[in-house]
C-alpha cells in the first residue's frame, strides 16, 4: 500500500480546483527532430508567482505557445483556467494577459497609440474608458513620460515594458510572461519584480519564464525546472533546495582571512564540517546543532547541543584566537545549485 503524500508533495501538486495551469504528458515534436517538449506534467497553483526555468532551448517558449493555443501539441493535454487548449482559446484568452517572445508593435505609432490599437482589438473593452485604461497601463510600467514617442525609437527594454503594458490593459486572472526582463537595466528589472509582486498581491497568478535564476529566486513562490525538453522538478521555491540537495543545502559559513589554517582549526573545533581554504577564503558547513562533548581549545563554553552555533559567536571565537577576520558571513544553496545538481550543467545566460 502506498503511503499518503507528504505536505511538500501536496503543495507541489495542488488539487484540480486550485490549478490555473495543468498539463498531462504534453509533448511537441517538430518534423524530423527530437521532442522540443517531452511528456510535460505541470501544475501551477492559483495565486502563485510560478517561475518556469531552464536554459535557452529547454522548451520553455514552446510550452507557453501550446498553453496559449498558438500551436497544437503532438500529444498530451494542456488545461488553462480549467479549459482545454487550444479548443477553448476564445473563452480563455480574454482572461489571460501574455507577453511572449517580445511584443509585436507598430513602429510608426506612438507607445500610447499602440496600446489604443491593442485595446480596440479586445471585444470586451469599453471604448468610453479606453484612454483611462491606456494611461493607467503606461503609468504602471513606467512609460508615461515616453508615451508620445514612436515605438520604433524605443529601446529593447522600453519595448518590453510596452508589451507588458498591453498585457495589463484589463484585469487578468493569469499573466504569462516569457523573459519579461529581457533588455532591461538593473533598475528596470527591480521595477518589474515589484510589479509582479503587486499583481500577485491583487490575486493574479503570474507564470514567469526565465533563464535568469537569481531573478526567479527573488520573486517566485513556486518553480519548475526544464532541461532538454523535459521537466526535471517542480514545487515551492523554498523547498526545492532542501528537497534536491538535502544536507548540502545547509547554510555555509564564509570567512575571508589571511590566517586560513588557524581559522579552519578554530571552526572545526566548533563543529563546522567540510572546511576548506581557497586562498584567503575559508568555507564550511554550519551544523544543524553544536556537537556534543567537544570543548573548545580556548576554554569557552559550548552552546547547548540543541542549539545551532551562533555565527556571531563563531566570529568572536576567531577573533579571540587571534585570527584576522576581513569578512564574515553565510551563504545558502541557490536555484542554480539545484539545477546543476539535477542536470549536471549550468545556465546559458548569453542568448
Amino acid at each position: 500500500m502506498s503511503s499518503p503524500p507528504s505536505a511538500d508533495e501536496e503543495r507541489a501538486a495542488p488539487r484540480d480546483a486550485d490549478r490555473v495551469i495543468e498539463t498531462r504528458g504534453l509533448t511537441k515534436t517538430y518534423r524530423g527532430g527530437r521532442p522540443a517538449v517531452d511528456g510535460l506534467d505541470l501544475a501551477v497553483p492559483r495565486g502563485s508567482v510560478f517561475g518556469f526555468l531552464g536554459p535557452n532551448g529547454s522548451g520553455k517558449t514552446t510550452t507557453i505557445r501550446m498553453l496559449m493555443g498558438l500551436i497544437e501539441p503532438t500529444a498530451g493535454t494542456a488545461r488553462v483556467l480549467g479549459r482545454t487548449m487550444p479548443g477553448a482559446v476564445r473563452q480563455v484568452l480574454p482572461r489571460v494577459g501574455a507577453l511572449i517572445e517580445g511584443p509585436a508593435l507598430y513602429g510608426f505609432l506612438s507607445g500610447r497609440d499602440n496600446l489604443r490599437r491593442f485595446d480596440a482589438a479586445d471585444p470586451a473593452a469599453d471604448p468610453r474608458t479606453r484612454s483611462e485604461r491606456v494611461g493607467r497601463a503606461l503609468e504602471r510600467v513606467g512609460l508615461a513620460a515616453a508615451a508620445g514617442k514612436k515605438a520604433r525609437t524605443y529601446s529593447l527594454g522600453m519595448k518590453q515594458r510596452l508589451g507588458l503594458a498591453a498585457a495589463l490593459l484589463q484585469p487578468r486572472e493569469l499573466l504569462v510572461l516569457d523573459e519579461p526582463t529581457n533588455g532591461l537595466d538593473p533598475q528596470g528589472m527591480r521595477e518589474i519584480r515589484t510589479l509582479v509582486r503587486e499583481l500577485a498581491a491583487d490575486g493574479t497568478t503570474v507564470f514567469l519564464s526565465s533563464h535568469l535564476l537569481d531573478e526567479i529566486e527573488q520573486v517566485c513562490t513556486h518553480a519548475a525546472v526544464m532541461a532538454r525538453g523535459r521537466l526535471v522538478t517542480q514545487g515551492p521555491v523554498a523547498g526545492l533546495t532542501s528537497a534536491v540537495l538535502g544536507p548540502a543545502a545547509r547554510a555555509r559559513l564564509v570567512v575571508a582571512t589571511p590566517d586560513p589554517a588557524e581559522a579552519i582549526r578554530v571552526l572545526g573545533e566548533r563543529g563546522l564540517t567540510g572546511l576548506r581554504a581557497d586562498g584567503d577564503r575559508v568555507t564550511g558547513e554550519l551544523p544543524a546543532a553544536a556537537p556534543q562533548g567537544t570543548a573548545p581549545a580556548d576554554g569557552t563554553a559550548m552552546a547547548d547541543d540543541s542549539v545551532p552555533p551562533d555565527p556571531a559567536e563563531l566570529n568572536a571565537a576567531l577573533v579571540r584566537a587571534g585570527v584576522r577576520v576581513r569578512a564574515f558571513g553565510t551563504e545558502r544553496a541557490s536555484l542554480e545549485d539545484v539545477f546543476v545538481q539535477l542536470t549536471g550543467e549550468g545556465f546559458d545566460v548569453a542568448g
